[in-house]
């Protein structure tokens, strides 16, 4: 599983260059709003990364939910606070996204694994 988690961030990394390298202001803006969004604020980081999840879990982005997985792990959430979190978009977006969870505690196990 721990290439999973190498073969994700080799691709978004692969592909952010490119699409940032064609000097689209309007999506440089965007990954810039982004970036600073997150940023420790009024709410911390950590909590800002939950909320990222949740939301990425009712919208069923799976390359989000892994972004915002991985960046939680890194930031101290705990698999009890992760799976919390998750259990609440699980309840806001509905059945639909329980396979996305599945393929979340995947990722999440693969986190784990390589220990980041």
């Amino acid at each position: 599983m721990a290439n999973k988690v190498e073969e994700f961030n080799a691709y978004r990394q692969k592909m952010n260059e490119k699409i940032l390298g064609d000097d689209n202001k309007v999506l440089k803006r965007i990954f810039n709003l982004d970036t600073n969004a997150f940023k420790e604020g009024h709410l911390p980081v950590k909590t800002k990364e939950l909320l990222g999840l949740v939301a990425s879990a009712v919208l069923r982005c799976d390359d989000c939910i892994a972004y915002h997985l991985e960046t939680s792990y890194k930031n101290g959430v705990t698999k009890e606070e992760m799976m919390e979190t998750l259990s609440i978009a699980t309840l806001v977006g509905g059945t639909i996204v329980i396979p996305h969870l599945r393929r979340a505690v995947e990722y999440w196990e693969a986190l784990e694994e390589n220990d980041l």
